[in-house]
């Protein structure tokens, strides 16, 4: 093809747009990346069999399956054509109100159906938490080691990331005296994932509520991560952190991805802890809702 003579090399350099150099690096530190790498490098005629430890989907092996009565009730509103049509972009009411109750039964507070937002799998609920805080020159408080994407997602966002300890010694419970430390006037939330990963810890409800006071001391709200809610082992209980909403305001993010064992079917949500109505009056409700409306429609789901 005629390109007027010039090369294809100085042609390139006329056009005006080129990747997001800030996009490789966030895209190096996902475990998918990761995973990937190591992936490409196995040898299919390798003379031992192939272990995939990690392995981040168990849906994929025929021994992990949800509960037939979830597949017939998806199965049921797929045939009632009664969830064709655009979902209002917060969730439908009826699968709002059911994670309401449901979460509630672990709260001393009800949550009501105003409280949940219905994201893509908690994936767009981090990307939507993270998005409602970015501000110029404000930081949020990230886990060390936690999961990467959340740096993926304030890089993204242009959040400064400051970085706490978990500490093995204590069962790797948070270094709140570094939190203290690590927080100033532009920190805007600490993130809290538990049960933890990767980590695979599980917080008490002492430590929980040592977590809500030193975030109350620094003005700061709470993001805790609960994808794995309830999936624990050994002597400590799973707590919500929502448990110390009237302390400090907390946006629980969750999905059916893990307990349910069903990744593929991406339905999460945004909960916001908070008996006290500090997101209404500090506008965070409306900025969640906005986010929302100009981001994928969150997935539908099955009534009731």
């Amino acid at each position: 093809m005629d390109n007027g003579g010039v090369d294809g090399a100085a042609a390139a350099g006329r056009w005006r747009f080129g990747p997001n150099a800030s996009l490789a690096s966030v895209s190096a530190s996902s475990i998918r990346a990761v995973l990937d790498k190591i992936i490409a490098n196995i040898r299919d005629d390798g003379p031992r069999p192939v272990l995939p430890l990690g392995h981040g989907d168990p849906s994929a092996f025929p021994c992990f399956r949800t509960t037939a009565v979830a597949e017939d009730a998806i199965v049921a509103a797929v045939r009632s054509a009664d969830f064709n049509s655009y979902a209002p972009n917060v969730g439908v009411s009826p699968a709002r109100r059911a994670i309401a109750e449901y979460l509630s039964r672990d709260l001393p507070y009800k949550l009501s159906t105003d409280d949940i937002f219905l994201t893509a799998g908690c994936t767009q609920a981090i990307e939507i938490a993270l998005s409602v805080l970015a501000r110029p020159g404000a930081n949020i408080l990230l886990p060390r080691p936690g999961f990467p994407f959340y740096e993926a997602r304030a890089g993204i966002n242009g959040l400064e990331v400051r970085h706490f300890d978990l500490l093995p010694e204590k069962g790797w419970e948070i270094d709140l005296e570094a939190v203290e430390a690590l927080a100033d006037e532009n920190t805007v939330a600490m993130v809290v994932i538990n049960p933890g990963n990767p980590c695979g810890n599980v917080f008490t409800h002492q430590h929980l509520a040592e977590v809500a006071n030193t975030a109350k001391r620094l003005g700061i709200m709470v993001i805790a991560d609960e994808v794995y809610d309830h999936l624990v082992f050994g002597s400590n209980p799973f707590v919500p952190m929502g448990v110390f909403g009237n302390t400090v305001p907390v946006l629980t993010l969750g999905s059916i991805s893990k307990r349910w064992v069903v990744p593929g079917w991406r339905l999460g949500w945004i909960v916001t802890s908070d008996p006290n109505g500090v997101f209404k009056e500090t506008k965070i409700v409306d900025n969640i809702t906005t986010m929302l409306n100009i981001t994928t429609d969150p997935a539908t789901f099955i009534q009731g």
